[in-house]
């Protein structure tokens, strides 16, 4: 075995947190190694003529099996470890109601008995806790009560993989493994998380709000009683919580005591607990480095930098000292699975504990069910008024919870998110939202696609449809009247950004001949298909993209021969994310990145620091703080919340666009300046806005094109800016600073940046001022919107209740397209993950659910391509407005409206309204005649 050398191996050193050094190392294995041999995992395909690549960067690796994952490595892969691999597995407590009491291995015998068992004893000796996010107890001590099922209670590591295989499989299933004491019931706790968003506008929406959070302040439970929230008492003209509570009961005095006038419809919602079913199950494989006091890691997440940052202070209290961590972020499938989950730290103690051998810990199918990230489980009780003669909405009544499960995770800002995303497409003058995470001993539920939204806007949206049958109307002409429009506030009392075209989908949905149609399409396929029966649903929804305090770092650098780089803090997760960023480069650059490295967590060549929390932070500390001219209210985001078409895109484009205006440009002035009475440039006027990248490369105004190669190779010479680093923040708007270029000041939505001129070494510019979006501009909660609508078209058989999906049409608003392949395939992704969650995809929360170790696909039924229409499906994008709208995040929103639809269409063939998911065929049995 060889020691590691740094030099040799490129090691890139990021951070000292807690006195130890934080590293990100790309991933030596040889299977890693070759894809970039190979090169499969270059620079995607350009065709500079139509300006698009061919296929995604990775795309070649997916199809032919060849991407490698952090589940594929092994010890030998990794030439500086040991090469014997140990492996590790968890065993979990399957009660949450008693005591748990120790250990019974009897059944292992003498061979098969672990060469090293971890328990919550040796964790508190050795000083190894979570890190506060995740809670208390990463191993249940003896003689305490399971805070939820499947919390683990140990680690058992063996040195070799036959006893590890024989000793995991004699233990599966085996209850009598974990033993317990007497019956305590479940740990009764308060909730992760309460919000309360009240808004009572103006005449029209233009008009000053009486009350919004916007203007005012969300509102904040005043205390807990019996684990419930206690709000505030509402009083008029009191503090501004008190106002809120009154305009609260003011609402929901005139829904209980309506107008002649008004029609109110009152309906309770329930969405299932649900997997988020990640391709790739949770694992790491880490190796501690006794002699070197060096903690190596191989791990899939969405969130390097969360682990980065989080990870050492764990390890500072280690009673063996570790000095370093070596962190080997690798490419994952997550869609929120793998954002600030647990798995990570589970595996650091693992390979703390491997006797000197990289250990293994994986997570097998049935490991994965009972542990993984969970989708909420949703309860909500929804009150709407609509004016009975005009049919525009009134009033809007909402009260949600969710259960978060046993830890806390993400589950207050998915309640937040969903309380403020209910209104979905619809304006309502007057609305009082609130959202309580419970927590409980189910599995941990966080950050899953539709992050709460799913559930609270397929529960509108169903809610809308049985609105306008009560009003005779058409349910797509209903919405029209209602839909919130450009300018127009939400229930925030925040007016969102740019145009807001769910109009425009409306309006292409119901000239669409499956809505059009759908009267003779029911009658026709009836009488051809006795026994069954036919059905169109409709749903649109709106989802906000981001989290309120977005933020990257990017850096894009140019080679005197003209190869272009770009290093990005953002992770790929599966969502060509690696890909998008990569082609952003060529709109100033002229070509995509020749080489891209993603989950970069080594920012060094601009040094920015964060403290505090960007989300309450009083506008006073944010105006103290800021001025260190170093100082970000956050530092990077992981890659989550649809957050990489425009919040990634941001800073890869703002450093892309630096190297083009202070680079290439002026090399390409110098060039066409050059010669007897002003070259070639003199007799024509050339602007910097007319410049245009064509095949060959740049030209502008009719100047000769020059291609990027010369133009590189010019602006080295010239000492002109070839590299830029950027860091960005956004709170529901761009952070913005002013810095020196040149000998001019300028002012760019970005607030800290670092460049190189011609082969000089990167340069920190001091910003000369800084303008950071207000503290009060959290209280907008969302300001960024994609729209999607979605039809659907159902046969239900009435002797089994099965429902068949015939075809589907969605029509979505997304802005520019950077790559339209991949818009395309998480379109149908994100149906497919709904088309689940409406008709198949459950989970029972408790006893019987996956938290007792039993449950694998054999029991949960994830869509197949015959369940999804694969082959009939179409979909229309709306055109962007112009060439310069920016991509928007659509990751998410595009799995909600089918919901929706779905449900609206068995409504449509059965004549009942369903109002628990899933619906699936023994639902339908019941309610049919």
């Amino acid at each position: 075995m060889s020691n590691f050398n740094s030099s040799r191996r490129r090691f890139i050193k990021g951070a000292v947190i807690a006195g130890v050094s934080v590293y990100l190392a790309p991933l030596y294995s040889r299977a890693y190694a070759a894809l970039f041999e190979n090169k499969i995992l270059q620079s995607p395909n350009w065709d500079a003529h139509a300006k698009r690549i061919r296929y995604r960067i990775d795309g070649r690796a997916k199809v032919m099996g060849q991407k490698v994952f952090a589940r594929d490595i092994r010890a030998v892969d990794m030439p500086h470890w040991p090469q014997k691999q140990a492996h590790a597995f968890i065993l979990r407590a399957t009660k949450a109601d008693r005591l748990f009491t120790g250990l019974d291995l009897s059944l292992l015998g003498d061979d098969l008995q672990p060469d090293r068992l971890v328990t919550a004893e040796d964790l508190e000796r050795d000083g190894l806790a979570f890190p506060e996010f995740y809670g208390d107890d990463m191993l249940l001590p003896s003689g305490k009560t399971p805070a939820y099922l499947g919390h683990a209670v140990a680690i058992l590591i063996y040195h070799d993989f036959a006893r590890f295989r024989f000793a995991k499989d004699k233990l599966k299933f085996r209850d009598e493994v974990i033993q317990y004491g007497k019956e305590t019931g479940p740990l009764e706790r308060d909730p992760w998380g309460s919000f309360r968003f009240v808004r009572v506008g103006g005449e029209q929406s233009s008009d000053d709000d009486r009350f919004s959070s916007l203007k005012d302040s969300p509102i904040f439970p005043l205390a807990m009683r019996r684990h419930l929230p206690v709000w505030p008492e509402g009083r008029e003209g009191g503090k501004l919580d008190q106002e809120g509570m009154f305009y609260a009961g003011m609402i929901a005095d005139q829904l209980q005591n309506p107008p002649e006038d008004w029609l109110v419809l009152s309906r309770r919602y329930t969405a299932q607990s649900s997997d988020t079913a990640a391709m790739e199950p949770d694992n790491a494989n880490g190796w501690f480095d006794t002699t070197n006091q060096t903690l190596h890691l191989v791990i899939p997440t969405q969130s390097p930098q969360e682990v980065a940052k989080e990870m050492p202070p764990m390890l500072a209290k280690y009673h063996q000292q570790v000095k370093q961590l070596i962190l080997h972020p690798c490419y994952t499938v997550g869609y929120g699975s793998k954002d600030h989950y647990n798995f990570p730290y589970y595996g650091a103690v693992a390979a703390l504990y491997g006797d000197g051998l990289p250990v293994r810990l994986a997570n097998d199918r049935f490991e994965q069910f009972q542990t993984s990230i969970k989708r909420h489980a949703f309860d909500m009780d929804y009150h709407i008024a609509v004016n009975k003669r005009t049919g525009v909405l009134q009033a809007f009544q909402g009260a949600m919870t969710a259960d978060g499960g046993g830890r806390s995770n993400f589950t207050p800002s998915v309640v937040m998110v969903a309380a403020t995303a209910a209104q979905s497409i619809y304006y309502f003058p007057k609305s009082d939202l609130s959202a309580v995470g419970l927590a409980s001993r189910a599995i941990d539920a966080g950050s899953a696609r539709g992050y709460g939204t799913l559930q609270s806007m397929a529960a509108t949206e169903m809610l809308i449809d049985e609105l306008a049958e009560e009003l005779k109307l058409d349910p797509i002409e209903f919405r029209l009247r209602n839909v919130l429009k450009s300018g127009m506030k939400n229930t925030q009392g925040a007016i969102p950004a740019g145009a807001i075209r769910a109009d425009e989908v409306l309006e292409k949905a119901a000239q669409h001949e499956m809505w059009l149609k759908r009267a003779e399409r029911k009658a026709e396929f009836e009488r051809q298909n006795p026994g069954k029966r036919y059905g169109v649903g409709f749903g649109c929804v709106q989802k906000d993209f981001g989290t309120g305090a977005e933020t990257s770092f990017a850096r894009v650098e140019l080679s005197e021969d003209g190869r272009i780089t770009l290093h990005h803090s953002g992770a790929e997760m599966g969502t060509g994310m690696s890909t998008s960023q990569s082609v952003l480069c060529a709109q100033w650059l002229g070509k995509p990145a020749d080489e891209s490295h993603f989950s970069v967590t080594d920012w060094s060549l601009l040094p920015m620091v964060t403290s505090g929390d960007p989300y309450l932070m009083s506008q006073e500390e944010q105006d103290k703080l800021q001025t260190n001219p170093n100082w970000t209210p956050s530092y990077c985001s992981p890659s989550s919340a649809s957050n990489s078409a425009y919040y990634f895109s941001h800073s890869t484009r703002e450093a892309a666009r630096l190297v083009f205006e202070h680079g290439l440009w002026p090399a390409a002035l110098a060039i066409w300046q050059s010669g007897i009475g002003g070259g070639q440039a003199a007799p024509l006027v050339v602007r910097k806005e007319e410049a245009r990248w064509v095949e060959g490369g740049l030209t502008a105004a009719g100047m000769q094109i020059l291609p990027l190669e010369v133009l590189a190779k010019k602006a080295y010479q010239m000492g002109a800016l070839t590299g830029a680093v950027v860091h960005v923040f956004n709170r529901w708007q761009w952070a913005e600073a002013e810095f020196m270029l040149g000998n001019q000041s300028e002012r760019l939505p970005i607030d800290g940046l670092s460049v190189r001129n011609g082969s000089g070494e990167f340069n920190t510019l001091a910003r000369e001022q800084v303008f950071y979006p207000p503290t009060q501009r959290n209280n907008a909660a969302v300001t960024y919107y994609s729209a999607v609508g979605t039809l659907a078209e159902v046969a239900v058989d009435i002797a089994t209740g099965k429902v068949e999906l015939l075809n589907h049409h969605s029509i979505m608003e997304c802005g520019n397209l950077i790559v339209p392949e991949l818009v395309s395939g998480q379109l149908q992704g994100g149906l497919a993950m709904g088309i689940g969650h409406a008709l198949h995809e459950y989970l029972p929360l408790y006893e019987d659910g996956p938290g007792n170790g039993t449950w694998n696909f054999n029991r949960y039924h994830l869509p197949r391509a015959s369940d999804v229409a694969v082959w009939k499906q179409t979909g229309d994008i709306l055109p962007a407005l112009s060439e310069t709208d920016p991509p928007k995040g659509m990751a998410e929103v595009v799995m909600i409206p089918v919901v929706a639809a779905l449900v609206n269409a068995i409504a449509h063939a059965t004549g009942h309204r369903f109002r628990d998911l899933p619906v699936r065929a023994e639902n339908i049995l019941e309610v049919l005649p």
